[in-house]
């Protein structure tokens, strides 16, 4: 297709000369130009073309170079890319050095925060609303937040609904209810939103239905509850928005959110009205393109595709079915578990389709909870479980699991029940970015008393380390990351809690993996080997506790220690090796530590990031070879 419109538009400003025949073709050209994305990558899709209206009516509305427009979650910004500046760059979205996935204040003005997960649009619109009005009084800043239905559950969502009625701010919140988070939404709000969605339209701005409740006769004291009785009973019927009002806004909708003209009345009726609102509008995911209508679990965020000449025929997929990754080992582990064992159940965060339990959902219903967009409340919840005797397994992202921080400090770890946490996504992601890295767990999870924290080397270290999280008596953390499967040959060896694996000892120096790195070292440690230097292999399985007699071992006799992780080095796996050492009295100047460093990492393949990093198999042989050559350099008595 070749698009006349969408390259000509710099800023939202030069929408306003369009006609409506004109806007029309810019709806078809962003919704064109996303098909050409995801032709040529992974990106998110479905929930992209169901907002493409809703986009263009607010920057058609509001003025958002100085008004506020807050995204949630921010993987439904790519038609407010296309039309604020960013349409000649857009094809290098999710790219090493190109546009991000989500919001990014570094790219455009019209981005205000970094969004890569649910529920903090209420809070920061809010908060810019009233930073506005102290800062910039004169100047009348609008402030909008945008939420999908799958992040409106979020605990915190409430807590700012709750501030605005106190604070009475003018203040726009438009709830975008396409049914759906990334899987179909779940829960009371969910059903309470289907009731919504096929209630009459209504305005909260009038006054409702007292024509109606004026024709009830009164008759006397005692009808007096009887009338309460009527007006609530009739409201409910009337409109699907109480609760919304109870909780102090203003309730306007449904409304269509595919009708252009009709959503840009809407919101100019709304954008002067003193005090909080609420516009419902309903939106289908997937909106312009047939096959994502109708599976938009399926391209929330699709592999590549080609679509065929014929449309009945549907897309073909350019790649092929994704090789086994450790999402699946884990998935299975659990399932074979679940078998076995009653008690064993497990909890996740709106994201079952992502940490691939389906078959666990289907063959066991009973013992397989989604709680929606609420890691916190997984959390508690996965601890009443622990205490009244089942084995739950907390099955979430590490990225969404610090959502949760609190809960597993209080529910959890201080009350030392057997929670098992499968954190899925360790490590750098990819094109998801510094918002979904997982980048924090070792050093978060490792400070708590009580946890064992441990992350397999390879595929064959996963089966038996999930039987011992369900078989310790206390809380138990499990990381790996988005990657396919890998397994060191050797002989298999039991895991016993706090024991590594030392597949080779080296004489010149040694690497302690904590994770999958385990398998790089071992191929770094066999290029290293062809040039004469001798470095051995440890898989440490464990960072708390750890294993400090094989890692003491490895300080006090090899040349050089260096510890490995996918993780943040503040406080992660190599610190915890040094602070050891440093009680135990050892000379630490031997060890160096490779992880991720004090910065977020940007967006590029995964392999990209981790070359980056120096955690790629010749950046772990490179650190080694300088360690290597400085202590020859001090043998001979040269500087280091």
């Amino acid at each position: 297709m070749e698009f006349e419109l969408l390259p000509l538009i710099g800023s939202p400003e030069e929408l306003r000369s369009l006609n409506d025949a004109q806007l029309e073709q810019v709806a078809v050209e962003i919704r064109e130009k996303l098909c050409e994305i995801v032709s040529d990558r992974p990106a998110h899709f479905a929930s992209n073309l169901g907002v493409v209206e809703l986009c263009l009516a607010l920057h058609l509305t509001f003025d958002f170079s100085k008004d506020r427009l807050i995204w949630d979650t921010g993987h439904q910004i790519y038609p407010h890319k296309l039309i604020t500046g960013r349409f000649h760059e857009f094809n290098t979205i999710r790219r090493k050095g190109g546009l991000m996935g989500y919001p990014h204040p570094g790219e455009s003005d019209y981005d205000l925060f970094m969004t890569g997960h649910a529920g903090a649009s209420v809070s920061t619109a809010l908060g810019l609303r009233a930073g506005d009005d102290l800062v910039h009084p004169e100047e009348g800043r609008r402030s909008v937040a945008v939420i999908g239905d799958g992040a409106l559950p979020s605990g915190v969502v409430f807590e700012a609904f709750n501030n605005a009625a106190e604070l009475d701010k003018n203040f726009l919140v438009i709830l975008n209810d396409n049914k759906m988070g990334i899987c179909p939404r779940v829960g009371g709000l969910a059903k309470y939103l289907d009731h919504a969605r096929v209630a009459p339209f209504y305005n909260g701005l009038k006054k409702d239905i007292s024509w109606l409740l004026n024709k009830v006769p009164f008759v006397g004291e005692p009808t007096k509850e009887m009338l309460g009785g009527i007006k609530d009973a009739v409201r409910n019927f009337v409109h699907g928005g109480r609760l919304f009002e109870e909780l102090g806004f203003r309730y306007i909708g449904p409304v269509d959110g595919h009708d252009l003209k009709s959503l840009r009345e809407y919101l100019e009726m709304v954008k002067d009205v003193k005090g909080p609102v609420l516009l419902h509008v309903f939106t289908e995911k997937g909106r312009g393109f047939k096959f994502a209508e109708k599976d938009p679990v399926a391209f929330h965020t699709p592999a590549p595709f080609c679509r065929s000449d014929d449309d009945e025929e549907g897309v073909q997929f350019l790649k092929k079915p994704a090789s086994r990754a450790y999402t699946d080992a884990v998935s299975d582990a659990i399932h074979a578990a679940m078998e076995r064992d009653a008690r064993v159940c497990v909890l996740t965060a709106a994201m079952c389709e992502g940490n691939k339990l389906q078959k666990i959902r289907a063959d066991f219903p009973n013992r397989f909870f989604d709680v929606g967009i609420c890691e916190g409340h997984a959390v508690a919840f996965a601890g009443g479980m622990a205490k009244a005797g089942m084995r739950p397994i907390v099955d979430i992202y590490s990225t969404f699991l610090q959502r949760s921080y609190d809960h597993i400090f209080q529910e959890v770890a201080l009350q030392n029940l057997p929670v098992t946490f499968c954190l899925d996504r360790a490590g750098v992601v990819g094109a998801d970015g510094p918002t979904h890295h997982g980048a924090y767990d070792n050093t978060y999870m490792r400070s708590f008393p009580n946890i064992v924290v441990m992350a397999p080397g390879d595929e064959q270290d996963v089966v038996p380390m999930l039987d011992l999280a369900l078989s310790h008596p206390g809380p138990t953390s499990i990381r790996y990351p988005k990657t396919n499967v890998a397994t060191v040959g050797r002989t298999s060896t039991q895991i016993e809690l706090g024991r590594s694996e030392v597949y080779r000892w080296g004489e010149d120096g040694m690497f302690v993996a904590f994770g999958v790195q385990f398998i790089d070292c071992v191929k770094a440690a066999e290029l290293l080997k062809a040039e004469g230097i001798d470095v051995g292999v440890i898989n440490a399985r464990f960072l708390r506790p750890l294993d400090t007699e094989v890692i003491f071992k490895a300080i006090e006799s090899s040349g050089f220690v260096i510890t490995v992780e996918e993780s943040t080095l503040n406080g992660g796996f190599g610190s915890a090796v040094l602070e050891a050492a440093n009680d135990a009295g050892l000379d630490t100047r031997n060890v160096r530590r490779v992880g991720l460093p004090d910065r977020f990492v940007d967006v590029a393949e995964r392999a990209e990031q981790l070359a980056e990093v120096g955690l790629d198999i010749a950046g772990l042989a490179k650190t080694a070879r300088a360690l290597h050559q400085a202590r020859a350099g001090v043998a001979v008595g040269h500087p280091s």
